[in-house]
């Protein structure tokens, strides 16, 4: 971006414009923006630094810190995964699903935190509702073991019934089996379900890559 005048503001106004032009313009986001006020009241605005009247009005750090909480959660996920490997892989054979499905969705629905408990009352590292719970285990819901066993036995049987489908399969366990037949055997139009299939999957096809990778 060259350097642009505005025409004059009070300085008071040169704040508030400035600020107002961070917040409302995503490409001036992307750089720093550099700022002075002439003799005459007039407002000058450039992306280049060096001049050392001009000084800084705006600045796109948020992006590069968004990134960087991302890549700590991977990171923290990452280590929790190795704490909990032994139970998935013992899940993965006891259900016949793949480790990387489960992790999948271990990694959505509560980020590998065992005592993860929604406003809707689902628990555990695989976010179980107390009556799918029973359904699939005598176990406690919030023991790792039997949250994980459950959840697996719990995908194994959505498999099943969706014929090894495995985006329908995954709708269904957000959503429950019945939302996915009462929309015709699609994912349901619930705007939750539509966005959390895709991340499962997401993490599901990254650590399939992974195992694969020599």
């Amino acid at each position: 971006m060259r350097a642009r005048v505005l025409p004059p503001l009070p300085r008071a106004g040169f704040l508030i414009a400035s600020f107002a032009l961070g917040l409302a313009c995503p490409c001036v986001a992307k750089a720093q923006i550099f700022g002075a006020v002439g003799a005459d009241g007039s407002i000058m605005l450039t992306d280049r630094p060096g001049n050392p009247a001009l000084h800084l009005v705006v600045t796109s750090s948020e992006p590069a810190a968004r990134g960087a909480r991302k890549d700590n959660a991977a990171a923290s996920a990452t280590m929790d995964s190795a704490q909990y490997s032994e139970i998935i892989a013992e899940a993965s054979r006891d259900a016949r699903v793949p480790p990387e499905l489960i992790s999948a969705v271990i990694v959505v629905e509560s980020g590998y935190n065992p005592n993860a408990v929604s406003k809707k009352g689902a628990r555990g590292l695989m976010q179980l509702m107390p009556e799918t719970a029973r359904r699939f285990s005598a176990g406690d819901i919030l023991n790792p073991r039997d949250n994980v066993l459950a959840g697996a036995k719990y995908l194994r049987f959505l498999l099943d019934l969706f014929r090894d489908d495995v985006e329908l399969a995954l709708a269904a366990y957000n959503a429950g089996e019945n939302a996915v037949i009462r929309a015709g055997y699609h994912i349901p139009a619930y705007a939750e379900t539509q966005s959390y299939v895709p991340m499962v999957m997401a993490h599901y096809r990254r650590l399939s890559a992974s195992r694969s990778a020599p």
